[in-house]
């Protein structure tokens, strides 16, 4: 049973949502601001969370910081309906998806669903190419599917899942340019409307990511109108 981590200073949204996602078959623990929910995550990390933004004590963009320091645990963001800088830096500083309130409770079990076989798929705990343990080299960069774990030059990339899977299906064909949609279909389902924003934002945080371990990165290309590339060198 996967444990979902709800995080709202809604009491509305946390009763509601949690009476939909445990009739789904999830163990879902609810937390009203964000140190609550640290705390709790200190102790036991979920398997993915959904967060509010806008919190008292600790908002979800802070909680989203320090989670990332521990870990690549998948995040969803809740935001406001018309507040379309929260979800572009809620995207660039990590979050793996967003949905506006108020939102379709069918349409975030479904993210959620997702996300963990997304999870899974790179954990090696479902049946996929990951599972059998290949590794992928291109140039300076070493990408192992069955272990998460990413290398540029020799030094550790944490990534997120989406992060992950956005590199990996770039990587996996040199020089060929990969379309927004293309790569909308690698990270998710049909069924998932995501716009296009969605990807080039994580593409950004992935370059940030490895800019960070060297600031000469430049292997991920940007054709403007068309999509990505990923050069070798």
């Amino acid at each position: 049973m996967s444990r979902i981590a709800l995080v709202d200073d809604d009491r509305n949204i946390l009763t509601s949502v949690a009476m939909t996602l445990e009739a789904e078959g999830f163990d879902v623990e609810t937390y009203n601001d964000g140190q609550q929910a640290l705390d709790a995550f200190s102790r036991r990390m979920p398997d993915i969370a959904v967060l509010d933004i806008k919190m008292p004590r600790m908002d979800g963009m802070d909680l989203l910081q320090r989670v990332r320091q521990k870990g690549s645990l998948p995040v969803i963001f809740l935001t406001s309906k018309d507040d379309e800088v929260d979800e572009v830096l809620g995207l660039r500083m990590g979050a793996d998806d967003y949905m506006r309130k108020p939102f379709s409770q069918r349409l975030l079990i479904e993210r959620i669903r997702v996300l963990l076989r997304r999870q899974e798929l790179l954990s090696g705990d479902a049946p996929s190419e990951a599972e059998t343990g290949r590794i992928l080299e291109r140039g300076h960069l070493r990408m192992d599917p069955a272990r998460h774990a990413v290398e540029w030059k020799g030094h550790d990339v944490s990534l997120t899942v989406t992060e992950f899977l956005l590199l990996q299906a770039l990587a996996q064909r040199p020089g060929f340019v990969k379309s927004r949609d293309q790569l909308m279909d690698v990270a998710y389902d049909d069924q998932v409307y995501v716009d296009d924003r969605t990807i080039d934002s994580h593409i950004k945080r992935l370059r940030k990511k490895l800019r960070a371990v060297d600031d000469t990165f430049t292997a991920i290309e940007t054709l403007y109108g068309i999509g990505y590339r990923y050069n070798e060198g």
